[in-house]
Parts: C-alpha cells; sequence; structure tokens
C-alpha cells in the first residue's frame, strides 16, 4: 500500500510542516516568559543550541548523511546560525518585560520582512493577493502590538520587551531566504545540524561570562522544563521544519504561518497555570 504522505506534493508538505511549526513556537513563548526572569538570555539559548546540535547531530551519524563536500564553504552556516542565534537570544531578553501574546504578535511581523529580504536576495515575487493578506495581517498584530492605540502607533511607542524582540524579528525574516540561497544540495538534517552547531559556537565565545556566573544548580524547575522544550522542540524540530519548507516554499509563505503563532499563545494555557 503506498504510503498517503508519498501523495502529497511538496508545496503541501511545506505548508504541514509550517502549520507543527507555529505551535511549536507559541509553545515556547509560554514556556520562554516564565524561564526568563531566572535566566540569563546568553546562557539559556547557548545550552538550548547545544542540546539541539546533539540530537540533530546523533540522528544525521545514524543516517550517515554527513559527507565531505557538506563542509564546504563553512561561513554559510555562521551566517545562518548567527542569525537564528540572535533572534533566541532577543526573543527571551524582550519576554523578561513583554507579554507571551504581545510577543508573538511582534513575531507575526516576520512574514511582511522577509517577502523583502526575499525579493531582495532571491527575486521572490510576492503576488497581490498575498501581499494583500500580509498586509492585513500585520495591520491586525501593529492593532495587538501598540493597544488599539493609533498615538502609540504614530509615536512608535513599543516597549522596551517588544522593541528588542523585533531586533530578533528582523534576524528570523532574513534567515529564511538565506536558507535556500547558502544552501549546497545538503540534506536538510546535516545543514541544520550546522547551523545549529554554528549558532552553538558563536553563542559559546559571546555568552561564556553569562555561562559561567550562571548558578546551574540553583535554577527553578521551569526552567530546565523550558530547556528541554526549547532544545528538542523549539529548536532541533523547528529548525529542521523551517528549512524543509523554505526550500519548498517562497519566504512569503513559509513565514506567513507566523500568523498563527498568537492564536496558538492565546488559545494555550495562561502562564500562571503553568506556574502551579
Amino acid at each position: 500500500m503506498t504510503n498517503a504522505a508519498s501523495t502529497l506534493s511538496e508545496g503541501t508538505r511545506g505548508h504541514l510542516a509550517m502549520l507543527l511549526f507555529s505551535a511549536l513556537v507559541a509553545g515556547s513563548f509560554s514556556l520562554g516568559s516564565l524561564a526568563a526572569p531566572h535566566i540569563d538570555p546568553f546562557a539559556l539559548t547557548t545550552v538550548r543550541f547545544g542540546l539541539a546540535a546533539l540530537i540533530i547531530g546523533a540522528i544525521v551519524l545514524a543516517k550517515r548523511q554527513m559527507q565531505r563536500k557538506h563542509l564546504a564553504s563553512p561561513w554559510r552556516y555562521l551566517v545562518l546560525g548567527g542569525l537564528f542565534a540572535i533572534y533566541f537570544t532577543l526573543m527571551f531578553e524582550g519576554l523578561k518585560t513583554a507579554p507571551p501574546v504581545s510577543t508573538a504578535a511582534v513575531f507575526t511581523l516576520t512574514p511582511v520582512m522577509a517577502a523583502g529580504f526575499g525579493w531582495l536576495l532571491l527575486r521572490q515575487v510576492t503576488t497581490p493577493r498575498m501581499a494583500l493578506a500580509l498586509g492585513l495581517a500585520a495591520a491586525g498584530a501593529l492593532w495587538v502590538i501598540f493597544d488599539a492605540s493609533w498615538a502609540a502607533l504614530i509615536a512608535l511607542q513599543l516597549d522596551r520587551g517588544e522593541a528588542i524582540f523585533f531586533v530578533g524579528c528582523i534576524a528570523h525574516a532574513l534567515y529564511t531566504p538565506m536558507v535556500p540561497k547558502l544552501r549546497r544540495a545538503e540534506p536538510v538534517l546535516v545543514l541544520t545540524f550546522g547551523t545549529l552547531l554554528a549558532g552553538f559556537l558563536l553563542l559559546s565565545i559571546a555568552g561564556a561570562p553569562a555561562l559561567i556566573a550562571t548558578h546551574w544548580a540553583a535554577l527553578p524547575a521551569i526552567v530546565w522544563i523550558t530547556l528541554l522544550y526549547l532544545a528538542i522542540f523549539a529548536s532541533a524540530v523547528t529548525f529542521f521544519l523551517v528549512q524543509y519548507a523554505a526550500l519548498r516554499l517562497p519566504s512569503a509563505k513559509v513565514m506567513a504561518y507566523t500568523y498563527l503563532v498568537p492564536v496558538w499563545a492565546i488559545a494555550g494555557p495562561p502562564p500562571r497555570s503553568l506556574r502551579a
């Protein structure tokens, strides 16, 4: 019997991958808001990348997908890993003061930016229908971010946490078209592993003081729960899903799934219930 999944088109598989991505990312906002006050963002993100690299690396070795030719131009992995390291570090720095739903709304601005970067780097053209959908969704996100205040919107009065996270979202939006631009025919798992490992190395250098200063044994349980979730589901799995989808869909369509993140964040359990 033919497997049903094998009959799906490449585009459909990309859409399903991003649907799962949106749900997993929403969980990272809820858990991240609980862990952020207890640990430095650099320390959390460095360990997260390291654990995720170990997981993906073990899978790559088990499948024997790594080849010498995949090590050509290693700077590519540094670029991709650096962009995602910036995003995740600033995400947790922003969550120290910004609520999960608000940061999730900021995240939904990435499709518009991804569409712009997609055109600049890959000459990907956004259709009028897609542009209208992106514009309307971005307007809704701005409405949430600025608390339905036209005065705050005109004055660009972003809270500190939201402003910090917005810079991270720029890096995330740039990352999406950079994946197909820098890929050299290596398997997605190998590309994911290289990205995670490079990000870990960069963060280990930048975050060394935070790693040394953190009292790991004294951290509350919520930090370890968050760390495991982030390493397995919101790093290893989502990195694979984004890269898988980015090779099958235009950048704007890939990042359009971020519009579902606030929906998942609102539908999920509130932070206080997770503390209990």
